[in-house]
């Protein structure tokens, strides 16, 4: 009998003892982490409100990396737009001095040399890539937005650019396609761009004479509507790059809720946990303590 009566005493100091050091270890170990779960049975209503603020940061993740190469290739598309419209214009004030009858046909000459380099640089810039690679006013295809075969040059690309999701159902196309920029009406019921009215401009000039001058004089006009076409596409990318910027600071917002939501809720109060935890310590020395007394114990003590 007392041999059952000891094995039962140090059955339930240890089972006691055990107790108290887990729960320290739980406290110890949601001080190290700053979580309040190790389990999800410890909370399961709080766990799976954790599962579900996990799954909104993750796919938050896959939005702001989409609105990220959307950002980026929205400034490349600003950046060539730019560069063009710097060129027309450019165009433009070599057609003002080219209109004058006074010049030579030599005068002629350097200037048809020009409008050739702007014409190509415009076919370089129409055939920039975005981030991935692909052709950025082509609607992403592989290869060249624009190829010139014979001294004409046309699109490859397809009829619109692709759209990027990006959160909560917005979505935002990344470019524009090429004839979106550079196609225009050219005032006689027809369209026409600028890679036609450029190397019109440079035949008309290497006639030279009146041909150059009326030439120059036709151009004039093409390169406003050329211009105008370019500055509405800037004004295009500049909205979508306002919008791309207003979605992502609506998600900075979401994710700093989501976070703080995280936090109340599996998030250990560390001033809390630490008292509980100095608390829970002092009992657990205290129990010890008591078992080590109580365990040296023996009949003749008991007598004394």
């Amino acid at each position: 009998m007392v041999t059952v009566s000891t094995a039962a005493f140090y059955g339930r100091a240890n089972q006691q003892l055990g107790s108290l050091r887990t729960r320290a270890e739980a406290l110890q170990s949601q001080i190290g982490s700053g979580e309040r779960l190790a389990r999800s049975s410890d909370d399961p209503a709080a766990a799976a409100r954790l599962r579900v603020l996990g799954r909104q940061q993750r796919l938050s993740g896959v939005d702001a990396d989409n609105s990220n190469r959307a950002a980026a290739d929205l400034t490349l598309a600003d950046q060539s737009l730019v560069s063009m419209a710097d060129l027309v214009i450019r165009a433009k004030e070599l057609a003002l001095q080219a209109r004058s009858t006074i010049l030579s046909d030599t005068n002629f000459k350097l200037i048809e040399t020009e409008i050739l380099n702007l014409r190509q640089a415009l076919f370089t810039h129409a055939n920039a890539r975005d981030a991935a690679g692909h052709a950025l006013f082509g609607g992403e295809v592989a290869g060249a937005a624009y190829t010139e075969t014979a001294g004409v040059v046309g699109y490859l690309g397809i009829t619109d650019s692709p759209y990027t999701e990006l959160g909560d159902g917005q979505v935002v196309q990344r470019s524009l396609i090429g004839p979106d920029v550079l196609n225009f009406d050219d005032g006689a019921g027809g369209t026409t761009d600028l890679f036609v009215v450029l190397q019109n401009f440079a035949d008309a000039l290497a006639t030279g004479g009146t041909t150059a001058a009326a030439g120059a004089t036709e151009a004039l006009d093409l390169f406003d509507a050329g211009l105008e076409k370019i500055t509405s596409a800037q004004t295009v990318v500049g909205t979508r790059q306002a919008w791309v910027e207003t979605i992502g600071e609506r998600r900075v917002a979401a994710n700093e809720l989501n976070s703080e939501e995280q936090a109340e809720i599996g998030g250990a109060d560390l001033a809390s946990t630490i008292s509980r935890l100095q608390e829970l310590m002092t009992v657990l020395e205290a129990s010890q303590a008591s078992f080590v007394r109580l365990s040296g114990l023996t009949l003749f003590d008991s007598l004394n």
